[in-house]
């Protein structure tokens, strides 16, 4: 019985599936490219850790939070599958997304994923930004520490989002229904 040659989209996504990467070490698919990303410093690590934190005591609905829960947004036509790791995936409590023991989960219930600008931001500034709203993913939080802002993007729309909205670091943004509080950039400067 023969079988179907594989697509060059099909190649790279086993590829990418069977990379091992160092300790500490992220590697995402990302619009046909392989990304691998170095551990975070630690400021990295404080803006998501000031979001989680407010996330949890200001939401009004009840939230879980990963950090290390890939993502895999639909993609149209021949592309490799995308295959991203946010910084946090935010989805309701009850939905209970993360219990998969598969390392990527679809998009759907998830409710806000935030990234933290790093070595390449141009990545979390337009084409993590496209494959997020590929995904349909309501909100994507973006904290630019080289614009020294957070940026909010939602109502996803094919590969963008319509609404944008940018904050100097030291401001509040209000978030959205379901989380619907005010959170605050203050700790950022």
């Amino acid at each position: 019985m023969a079988h179907e040659p594989l697509t060059q989209a099909e190649v790279l996504l086993e590829g990418f599936l069977a990379l091992d990467t160092p300790e500490g070490f992220r590697a995402e698919l990302i619009e046909g490219e392989i990304v691998v990303t170095p551990p975070p410093d630690g400021d990295h690590e404080d803006y998501i850790e000031s979001i989680v934190m407010q996330m949890y005591r200001r939401s009004r609905t009840d939230m879980q939070v990963s950090g290390n829960k890939g993502l895999k947004p639909k993609n149209e036509g021949g592309a490799p599958k995308d295959h991203i790791i946010p910084d946090g995936t935010f989805a309701p409590r009850d939905l209970r997304l993360y219990r998969s023991a598969d390392p990527w989960m679809p998009c759907e219930g998830v409710a806000m994923v935030l990234e933290v600008s790093s070595t390449k931001p141009r990545t979390d500034r337009e084409v993590k930004r496209r494959c997020y709203a590929r995904g349909g993913i309501p909100l994507y939080l973006l904290v630019d520490r080289e614009a020294s802002s957070i940026a909010s993007f939602s109502e996803p729309e094919k590969d963008d989002y319509r609404q944008h909205r940018t904050f100097p670091f030291g401001t509040s943004l209000t978030l959205p229904e379901p989380f619907a509080f005010e959170l605050d950039t203050t700790d950022f400067l």
